[in-house]
């Protein structure tokens, strides 16, 4: 009784933090806009106008990227057809850019999606941890390349400061991804399990050890296929520069003299806050501050680099609404099946059921990555993998 009391009070107060941080990020929004002029930035979004569909119809091509890197970890016998793992890839994003989740929810989501195309749990869960380490060490890359870029383009002491920042920040971030790879590699899910067995029903504990070794061994032998995690890598890079082109296509349309390569530094140093802020839903504010900020390093005016940022959340909203009811139906559709084949689904994998633990594991391991970033930060992987494990059973 005590842990149930212990496990509902955490769950509430996660769920209070992030309705706060939501609701500072939004009211930080608002100010930004009411500060740089409502009229002003108003008129920028009014310019860019139809623009705004080829701009969200071009995010199709790095989500297309990043979707093809993490279909490169799953294990050719049972790897989903490329348009499945699209799909799969476009709820994942939806989820996290929408809901409260801490940019962890969609990653759990798409672990169990990847489940019902007929990957089993233990690689499902591998592969999604092994990807989401490309895609921090990709971004890594790609935002100090932005910097270096920066630098190259100007050596005004605010363009140093700036510069400066993003690098501790990077460097930290460095620091991160190779202690969570080495805890990838000492049997991460296993040890997470053993500490978590306090917290569980007896009746799960062998289960879930056995489930757990068999994810640490999958995600150790990704790691040691070069060609995989070569190839894996080099679809995340090219999704991460492709997106300069959606911040290119916002300038343009404000008939702003950027070139290409400013861009790609506005890009970048973008995704760097996004990441810093992953606590605060969507970024809320944070984002908007951080192209006001890089903007004015290449005389943007205000309005004009919050309409980046508000173009950005256009697109998330145009593509992230109809990938929340497509993943909804999804749901609704699985525990709407006859018995008989919920019966079968449930046999065919032995260790297919235990993804809800699994997942939980890889939220927390996530989290406490990025934890040392942006400061300390509570996970949601139990109470998201318990209502997923639930749904099954």
């Amino acid at each position: 009784m005590p842990n149930k009391i212990l496990r509902a009070s955490k769950r509430h107060s996660i769920r209070v933090s992030l309705i706060v941080a939501g609701l500072l990020g939004f009211l930080l929004l608002v100010y930004l806009i009411v500060a740089s002029g409502a009229a002003d930035v108003a008129h920028a979004m009014l310019a860019i106008g139809w623009w705004l569909l080829p701009i969200t119809l071009f995010h199709i091509i790095p989500l297309l990227c990043s979707a093809l890197s993490w279909r490169e970890l799953l294990p050719r016998q049972t790897r989903p057809h490329s348009i499945s793992v699209v799909w799969i890839r476009w709820i994942r994003e939806s989820i996290n850019s929408l809901l409260p989740v801490a940019s962890i929810g969609g990653d759990i989501a798409s672990v169990r999606l990847a489940q019902l195309r007929g990957v089993s749990g233990s690689q499902a869960a591998a592969s999604m941890v092994v990807d989401t380490t490309v895609g921090a060490a990709t971004q890594l890359i790609f935002v100090l390349c932005g910097v270096v870029l920066l630098l190259m383009h100007s050596s005004q002491r605010s363009v140093l400061v700036v510069a400066s920042a993003v690098s501790i920040g990077m460097g930290v971030l460095f620091v991160a991804i190779m202690a969570f790879v080495m805890l990838q590699h000492r049997g991460l899910f296993l040890g997470a399990t053993r500490l978590a067995q306090r917290l569980l029903p007896s009746a799960w504990r062998s289960a879930l050890e056995i489930s757990a070794a068999r994810i640490d061994e999958a995600v150790v032998t990704s790691y040691r296929m070069g060609g995989v995690m070569l190839r894996s890598t080099l679809w995340r890079l090219m999704g991460w520069i492709a997106g300069t082109g959606e911040v290119w296509l916002v300038l343009w349309a404000l008939g702003q003299p950027l070139g290409i390569i400013d861009a790609l530094i506005l890009e970048s140093l973008g995704s760097a806050v996004r990441a810093a802020a992953f606590a605060v839903p969507g970024a809320l504010g944070a984002l908007e501050g951080g192209f006001i900020l890089f903007g004015a390093l290449f005389g943007l005016p205000a309005d004009a680099a919050l309409a980046i940022s508000l173009s950005k959340r256009v697109r998330e909203l145009a593509l992230g609404l109809p990938g929340l009811f497509v993943w909804h139906w999804l749901e609704v559709h699985h525990l709407l099946l006859r018995p008989a084949e919920r019966e079968f689904e449930l046999t065919g994998s032995t260790d297919g059921d235990l993804a809800g633990g699994a997942a939980g594991a890889l939220a927390s391991a996530k989290a406490s990555s990025r934890s040392t970033v942006a400061g300390d930060s509570t996970t949601l992987g139990s109470p998201i993998a318990s209502r997923s494990s639930a749904r099954r059973v």
